[in-house]
């Protein structure tokens, strides 16, 4: 039985406790928060609180890092390099030189690093992996109602992001083209961004991302050839609309295997550490998503710049 440590007993991180302490392959023994109350709150039989990090090393095989993204290559590297195996919340980190940090630290000291793209995870999502063949056009759209979590990033680091790692796994060519349009409303970062990324086979996805919006929103939409395949996340539940049969178009349910994507991913993290087989998730592949994500971010400024020059040219109230 592997022994767990949660770093973060935010939001998030709450749940990454319950999901630990209820596994029948792993123990929880540390929780870690900045705010010791906090961390006693969720302690469990066994579990000890502690507002520093390092107060694990020695003491756990594994660590769950769920703080804010910009210390995550700090934290991450000072638990890879003590021999702890980690799986960090998404985005793996806030600049590319933090994930190389990561994945090359992990590298030196054979540690296992998975990232929280939790969507993957999603039974649904994992039903459209196997049913995805050649995907041509992608329509997602992801809307949250504004709250105070994870103001430190934009909605691409934030929200988007999980969409864009689902695209660029089913995706069958290399990208090729980015657009990318958004603005600031109720936060200094990005809260809204719509983005069209375009692939060498002719595949093209739109994806909207919004953390002001008035109601919850998660669902994805790929068209293939003579298939359709509708995916709702909060759901976790898909269908698929094929071409043919006597009334011409086939529909119905696409068979999902239900389970809770946040057990899921741990028991796909503990059998990571259990065989040192680097998850599907690792570093590398959150790398390449963040590199994307941030790339995402530069065509976002590109364009406001074009809109901050058309305002300055002529617009008036």
């Amino acid at each position: 039985m592997k022994k767990i440590a949660v770093i973060g007993a935010g939001s998030f991180g709450k749940n990454h406790v319950r999901v630990v302490s209820e596994s029948e392959r792993a123990e929880l023994k540390f929780i870690v928060d900045a705010d010791l109350a906090r961390a006693q709150e969720y302690l469990r039989p066994g579990c000890e609180a502690t507002t520093d990090f390092r107060d694990i090393i020695g003491h756990v095989d594994a660590a769950i890092v769920a703080v804010p993204t910009v210390t995550h290559a700090e934290i991450g590297c000072a638990l890879l390099e003590a021999g702890i195996d980690v799986l960090i919340e998404k985005p793996i980190a806030t600049t590319l030189a933090e994930a190389d940090r990561l994945v090359e630290t992990a590298d030196r000291h054979s540690r296992i690093i998975q990232v929280g793209h939790l969507e993957r995870f999603n039974p649904a999502v994992i039903a459209l992996e196997k049913t995805a063949t050649l995907p041509l056009f992608f329509e997602v759209h992801r809307m949250s109602m504004f709250t105070l979590r994870s103001l430190d990033v934009d909605v691409v680091l934030d929200l988007m992001i999980h969409d864009l790692d689902i695209v660029l796994a089913l995706a069958k060519a290399e990208l090729i083209d980015i657009r990318a349009a958004g603005i600031s409303i109720l936060s200094p970062k990005v809260d809204i961004a719509n983005v069209r990324l375009e692939f060498a086979d002719g595949c093209i996805a739109n994806l909207t991302a919004s953390r002001v919006s008035t109601e919850k929103v998660r669902k994805l939409r790929v068209f293939q050839p003579q298939q359709y395949i509708s995916v709702d996340y909060a759901n976790r539940s898909a269908a698929v609309f094929t071409v043919g049969g006597p009334q011409g178009i086939a529909f119905g349910p696409l068979p999902v295997e239900d389970g809770e994507p946040l057990k899921l991913q741990f028991d796909a993290f503990l059998n990571a550490v259990e065989t040192r087989v680097p998850p599907k998730l690792n570093g590398r592949i959150a790398r390449k998503t963040l590199e994307i994500a941030l790339a995402v971010l530069d065509k976002i400024e590109e364009h406001a710049g074009v809109v901050r020059k058309t305002l300055a040219a002529g617009w008036k109230p």
